[in-house]
Order: structure tokens, then C-alpha cells, then sequence
């Protein structure tokens, strides 16, 4: 067959396929670990990095939210973009960027070139992690063949933040907290190489940016964001966090009203009509914020409870990773044949169940007894969600909406986890506050007066007062966590419907990708 035959059969939208899939899945897949797990590894690194900077505790914060703020609020920007201009060079695009920013990064030598680099971050990965699984919708035919590349997309992405914590760990122990910012630097001159190589361009349709969608979604989604962030250091009086709020609300109707007209919006609002495609999204936005709280505060009670080390906290949510990946590998086999709604009930019931478990987490819980059983439970049921959730959100979109769609589930898992994350740390903050002013009398009655000088210069209960605190604090974050998996499990239950469409699109059955329902 000649070249041009060739050419003729491809269709419009897709990739031009390189050969040797299993290279272009290991190049995308290595893409995403990177992007996610980013989101996770400083955090071990945190003491190190505001001791080397001299941040001060609040400003510390912004080392996280500067990178969580760009990386969500750009997300959909970063789809559209790929549908525009061509996925593979965006991709290129925002792999570059990514890797610059995480070389200024590790050379930062004052607090602002730092978040600086951070929030560049965040906008190399809003490039290129929408513009990745776009590429698997075009590279890899629908059916078996697209449903393991997206098992691989989907362990990788729900296994990144462990493994984070873990590279996190080993980074800062044995070598420097500016690690974790300089290993990005050859892993993205490698994919950066490897791109052009062995993955093929998709065509370019011709359009203009929709220039206020993408302005008013990304400032709407980042006050949002924000607005939680503030409420969890300054509380939900204070005239910031209002105001970002109400600046959130403005926004996010205007970009409502905005997409409702324009010729070429940067999400055709279409998309939402299907009720499958929309319970994804307010599924994954659910369990991401679920997500995030737990990495959260196991890290703080492994380390600050129980005592581990930065390693031996990064090896304690390996289990994690481990559940996750089965999860998912038993949801790509078995969608085919039982479609996508049974997954989507047990994933959120059974992450419910871990987190409710965890909600009973002690002072005195041990490592076997209060985190590991309840993490194997979560990670389980998240591995059978997030495979489910992908090919649920791009399923019979079509091939020039690709990067809009998957750039919407990525917003919606990176925005859920933000707001998730900032409320739980409201709740937490709360409880552990009204358990210190219970704990504060018996500190005064049993404690030695070096401890009691030391309280009255810092403020913080030292062992076993302080555990008692922090515990607290932590348990009832994990009561809030159960209530935001309960949506995602009464949306399942409620809204998804399993169609004999699904079923057959799933087996390869449908053929290719049809529009949008």
C-alpha cells in the first residue's frame, strides 16, 4: 500500500501513527507520572525548603497552591490548545516549559523565584497533561487496544501522588529538598527527545482561541481555589476570602454565558448533555477531593504521630499504589462485559468504606491497625473509579473535541482535589483547635516547666498532648472526606445509566468514536 493510500485511509483528527505504540504509551504515560507526581513530592520536602529560604508558615503554603492554582485554572486552555495547533507540538510545548521551570526551581535562591517557578510549573503541566490523554484517544484505536492504553493512563495518574511522596522522601533524606524540583530536568529533556520520535502529529483544525472562555474559566476556577485556600489560613469572614468567592461566582457565569454563545467555545457546553459523561466529572471532582485530604494527613500522622522518617512515610503509602494499580487493572478487564455504572458504584463505595475507616484514627492507632487497611481500601476502589471515570468522560467524543474533553477531567481532578484539600484543612483546623483548649488543662497539670516555657513561646502542646490534638484534628477531617464520596457514590447510584452503546464501544464493537450525545 503506498503512501498516499495510507494517508487517505487516516481520519481527520487523528495522529499519524509512528509504529511502536508501546514506546508513545511509555512516553505519555512518563509525561503524566511527572505532571502528578509533582503535585506530592515537595511535600515531604516542605521543612527542608522553609528552613533553606526562610518562609515563614503561611507563606509556606504557596511552595503547593502557586503550582495548584496555574496547573488547574489552565487545564482547560491547555485542551484546546492541542486541538488548535496540533497535539504533539503543544505536548512538546508544555514538556519544555515544565522541565525550565523545574530547573529555575531547584536554583531558587529566595522565596518569590521559587513560587515563581512553581507557578510555571503548573502552567507547563496544564499544557501538557490535557494534551497527553488526548493523544491516547488519537494514537490508540477505540476498543481493547485504547482501553489498556488508558488502564496504564489511569494507574499512572492515580498512583503518581504516592509514588511522590515516596521520590519526595528518598530525594530530601539522601540528597537535597532541591531534588525534588532538578530529577523533572532529564526525565523531560528525555521526553522532549523521544516525542517527535515515536509519536505521531494530529491534524490541526483551523479555529480561533475562545480568548474570554479561557479568561474568565481560568481566573473564575483560580479565586475559587484561592478563596478556599484563604479560608483555610484567615477563616470565611475575612474579606479576602469573600471576595474571592464572589469574584469566583462572577466569573464562572460569565464564562457560563460566554460559552452559550460563542461559534467556538473552549468546552462546547454538548458535552454535558450526556448524563454519563457529566456524573464523571462531578464523580472524579468528589473523589479527588477525598483524594488529596488523605495523602494530606496520613503524611502528617506518620511523621509527626507515629514518628517515621521522610523515607519510611513515602514506603508506608506504597500499599496505596499497589491497591491502585490492581483497581484498575481489574476495571479495564471487566468493562467490556459489565459497563461502566458497576464500577463506578463499588469504586465509591469501597473508597467510602476506607475512608470511614479512617475517620476512626487514634492517638494511639498503629501503622497495621488504623492506616494500612483503610488505605488498601481506598486505593482499591480509586483504581476502579479512575479507569472507569477516563473512558466514561472521552467516550464517543469526537476526535477534534478530544483535548477539550480530557482537559475537563483533568480540571475537574485537579480543581476538586485543590477545594477538597482546603476545606478538609478548614475542618481540621477547627477540631483541632476546640480539642487543644480540651487538652490544654491536663498539659498545665502534668508537664515539666521546660515543657510549659516552651509552649508559652511556640503555642504547640508537645507529645502526648499534641498527638492527641493533631489525631483529632485529623479524624474528623476524614468525617468531612466521607461526605464528599457519598456525592460521588449517590451520583453513581442516581445518575449513571448503562446503555448497550457503552458496552459495545467498550468491546470495539462500535467501530470508532461517534459524536456526542
Amino acid at each position: 500500500m503506498t503512501t498516499s493510500q495510507l494517508e487517505q485511509q487516516h481520519k481527520p483528527g487523528e495522529a499519524r501513527r509512528e509504529g511502536r505504540p508501546g514506546v508513545a504509551l511509555a512516553v505519555i504515560a512518563a509525561c503524566q507520572l511527572m505532571v502528578v507526581l509533582d503535585a506530592t513530592i515537595v511535600n515531604i520536602a516542605l521543612p527542608h525548603i522553609q528552613g533553606a529560604l526562610h518562609f515563614s508558615t503561611t507563606d509556606l503554603s504557596w511552595v503547593l497552591s502557586a503550582y495548584t492554582l496555574t496547573f488547574g485554572g489552565l487545564l482547560l486552555l491547555g485542551g484546546r490548545a492541542g486541538d488548535i495547533l496540533g497535539r504533539r507540538r503543544v505536548f512538546m510545548a508544555g514538556i519544555l516549559v515544565f522541565t525550565l521551570a523545574s530547573l529555575l526551581g531547584g536554583l531558587a535562591q529566595e522565596p518569590w523565584q521559587l513560587l515563581a517557578a512553581r507557578a510555571l510549573q503548573g502552567v507547563g503541566g496544564a499544557i501538557a497533561s490535557p494534551t497527553s490523554l488526548a493523544l491516547i484517544t488519537t494514537t490508540f484505536p477505540e476498543g481493547p487496544e485504547r482501553n489498556r492504553a488508558f488502564g496504564v493512563f489511569s494507574a499512572v495518574s492515580a498512583g503518581g501522588g504516592a509514588i511522590g511522596l515516596l521520590a519526595g522522601g528518598m530525594l530530601t533524606q539522601w540528597l537535597d529538598w532541591r531534588w525534588v524540583l532538578f530529577v523533572n530536568v532529564p526525565i523531560g529533556i528525555l521526553i522532549a527527545f523521544l516525542t517527535p520520535r515515536y509519536i505521531g502529529e494530529s491534524e490541526r483544525h483551523p479555529g480561533r482561541f475562545d480568548i474570554s472562555g479561557a479568561l474568565t474559566s481560568t481566573a473564575g476556577m483560580a479565586s475559587l481555589v484561592y478563596g478556599f485556600i484563604r479560608a483555610s489560613e484567615e477563616g470565611w469572614r475575612d474579606s479576602l476570602t469573600l471576595g474571592s468567592f464572589g469574584a469566583a461566582v462572577v466569573l464562572l457565569g460569565a464564562f457560563g454565558v460566554i460559552e452559550s454563545r460563542a461559534k467556538e467555545p473552549i468546552i462546547p457546553l454538548r458535552m454535558f448533555t450526556d448524563r454519563n459523561r457529566s456524573s464523571s466529572y462531578v464523580i472524579m471532582l468528589s473523589l479527588a477531593a477525598a483524594m488529596f485530604g488523605m495523602f494530606f494527613f496520613i503524611v502528617l500522622f506518620v511523621q509527626n504521630v507515629l514518628g517515621y522518617s521522610p523515607i519510611k512515610a513515602g514506603l508506608a503509602f506504597l500499599p496505596v499504589t499497589i491497591a491502585i494499580v490492581t483497581g484498575a487493572g481489574t476495571a479495564q478487564r471487566l468493562l467490556p462485559v459489565l459497563g461502566p455504572k458497576p464500577f463506578m458504584v463499588a469504586g465509591s463505595a469501597i473508597t467510602g468504606s476506607g475512608v470511614l475507616w479512617l475517620a476512626l484514627i487514634g492517638s494511639d492507632s498503629t501503622y497495621p491497625s488504623g492506616v494500612l487497611g483503610p488505605m488498601v481500601l481506598f486505593g482499591f476502589g480509586m483504581g476502579l473509579n479512575f479507569v472507569t471515570l477516563t473512558l466514561t468522560a472521552v467516550s464517543g467524543v469526537a476526535q477534534h473535541e478530544a483535548g477539550a474533553a480530557s482537559g475537563l477531567l483533568n480540571a475537574t481532578q485537579q480543581v476538586g482535589g485543590s477545594l477538597g484539600l482546603s476545606i478538609l484543612v478548614t475542618v481540621f483546623g477547627t477540631a483541632s483547635r476546640d480539642e487543644a483548649q480540651k487538652q490544654v488543662p491536663s498539659f498545665l497539670a502534668q508537664s515539666s516547666p521546660e515543657q510549659k516555657a516552651q509552649f508559652a513561646k511556640t503555642g504547640d502542646l508537645p507529645a502526648p498532648w499534641g498527638h492527641e490534638v493533631l489525631a483529632e484534628g485529623i479524624s474528623t477531617s476524614f468525617v468531612a472526606a466521607v461526605a464528599m464520596v457519598l456525592i460521588a457514590l449517590l451520583t453513581a447510584v442516581v445518575v449513571v445509566r448503562v446503555r448497550k452503546s457503552d458496552l459495545e464501544a467498550l468491546s470495539g464493537a462500535a467501530g470508532g468514536a461517534g459524536p456526542v450525545a
